[in-house]
């Protein structure tokens, strides 16, 4: 290959010229004619004994160019690319110029990797949201946790009230004419889930075992049934059983039944420690996302359409295969969701400019800060991955792209960077009145009680 030149001919966009040498052309046309001449038929010639300047009269003389040139250009190709030093992030528009006795010129449109700069990355004023634990906290996550080890009762001796689980048939009427969907036989309602109708759960209270009665409700005006919404509406109702859910004490018994601890309280310290970590784990999100909407606010760069696409494609590819591990499937999931696969696409796309953009900024700044990864880096990153997914060393890498994986880790160390220089905000100044009616304020406070009942 001989590399021509490289020209930028728009934005992200470059022109790269080669020539693919006569030489290796020629041979190469050579074991393409080689290979294909058995099946090329000629009259007056036995298969595969046509001779090549026959074959050539008769189908053209271009007739092995193009499976030659199929077989050469993705290295000739890549070796004109690595020495134009365009970073390439698509697969290129191909022409070929001039087939001659100088070689075969080729003209490559190349979308690049787009320029990119970002400043004010260090010193973002930013603040990270402080979380607690509350005693309401853990007592909620308590009742939680009791609420599944409860068991079912039936009630036979009372009426049913709310938390009850009633266990009816019901079929609706709107003007004495029942209406679509508003039929159920053996439905178990938890009364006050509020999961029917506002009122509905309400008059099913009061009632015991084997009662048929009638419940009178009028739908919301944003009911999903327009030909309902807003209508008065009569459910004939038959409470067929009526259970209760029988809660276990919180003691010391429980805290051995649900967990490893002895006591309650050694198991309400471990749950509000659990709460403490989840919740700063949750605010650190929260926080990491603010910071990276900084850095994308903070970048300029130009982004080829094509590398926006190609991440989409590449979270939709990983959406299906997350479908498919919950037991759905791509075109399952849009039909329910009435959409299609251009749709689905669409619906990326956001997400995946951000993407993109994240990526890009974190690069820069891995560069600008001349971040480095170590072999030892790298051995640790390799040995994590194997452990999490449960395979040998060895195996992870022969999966893992080693510059995909420098770059993860050069990504990490820029965003450990950034959030390392991160300043609380500044609390702003008082100004010269406020500062003057807060001092009223405190010496109002320093007077004497009896002075003040006087004034």
């Amino acid at each position: 290959m001989k590399f021509v030149e490289s020209n930028k001919t728009d934005v992200n966009t470059y022109e790269l010229k080669f020539i693919i040498d006569k030489e290796t052309f020629d041979k190469e046309t050579d074991k393409v004619f080689n290979r294909k001449k058995s099946k090329i038929t000629v009259q007056g010639f036995r298969p595969g004994k046509a001779p090549r300047h026959m074959i050539e009269k008769i189908y053209g003389k271009g007739v092995f160019y193009e499976d030659a040139l199929n077989s050469l250009l993705p290295a000739e190709y890549a070796a004109a690319l690595a020495e134009s030093g365009v970073k390439a992030v698509a697969q290129p528009e191909i022409d070929v110029e001039t087939i001659d006795e100088n070689g075969v010129l080729v003209v490559a449109k190349v979308t690049s990797k787009p320029e990119v700069e970002i400043d004010g990355y260090k010193g973002i004023q930013l603040a990270k949201e402080s979380v607690k634990v509350t005693e309401k906290d853990v007592e909620s996550e308590l009742e939680t946790v009791r609420a599944r080890q409860g068991r079912m009762i039936d009630v036979t001796d009372r009426a049913a009230q709310i938390h009850d689980t009633a266990n009816i048939d019901y079929e609706g009427f709107e003007s004495g004419v029942a209406f679509e969907g508003g039929k159920g036989e053996n439905y178990d309602l938890v009364l006050g889930s509020n999961t029917f109708i506002p009122g509905f759960e309400d008059q099913i209270c009061g009632h015991s075992v084997g009662d048929e009665f009638d419940v009178k409700v009028t739908f919301p005006t944003e009911y999903h049934a327009a030909e309902l919404a807003g209508k008065e509406a009569v459910f004939k109702t038959k409470l067929n059983s009526l259970k209760y859910t029988e809660l276990p004490a919180l003691d010391d018994e429980f805290a051995k039944d649900v967990s490893e601890f002895d006591t309650l309280s050694e198991y309400k310290a471990d749950l509000k420690a659990k709460l403490q970590k989840k919740k700063e784990e949750e605010a650190d999100k929260v926080f990491e996302n603010k910071l990276i909407d900084e850095l994308v606010n903070k970048l300029e760069v130009t982004l080829p359409e094509v590398m926006v696409n190609t991440e989409a494609e590449n979270m939709l590819r990983d959406y299906d295969m997350s479908l498919r591990q919950n037991g759905l499937d791509l075109k399952t999931y849009m039909k329910y969701m009435n959409t299609t696969l251009e749709g689905l696409r669409e619906q990326f796309k956001p997400r995946a400019e951000k993407q993109v953009k994240i990526r890009l900024a974190l690069e820069k700044i891995a560069q600008k800060e001349a971040l480095t990864v170590t072999e030892e880096e790298t051995a640790k990153e390799l040995e994590t991955l194997a452990t999490t997914y449960n395979m040998p060393v060895d195996q992870v890498k022969s999966y893992v792209d080693p510059e995909d994986l420098k770059n993860d880790l050069l990504s990490r160390k820029a965003m450990d960077l950034v959030k390392a220089s991160v300043k609380k905000p500044r609390t702003p100044r008082k100004t010269a009145e406020e500062k003057t009616d807060k001092s009223e304020a405190e010496k109002d406070t320093e007077k004497p009680e009896a002075e003040k009942i006087a004034e």
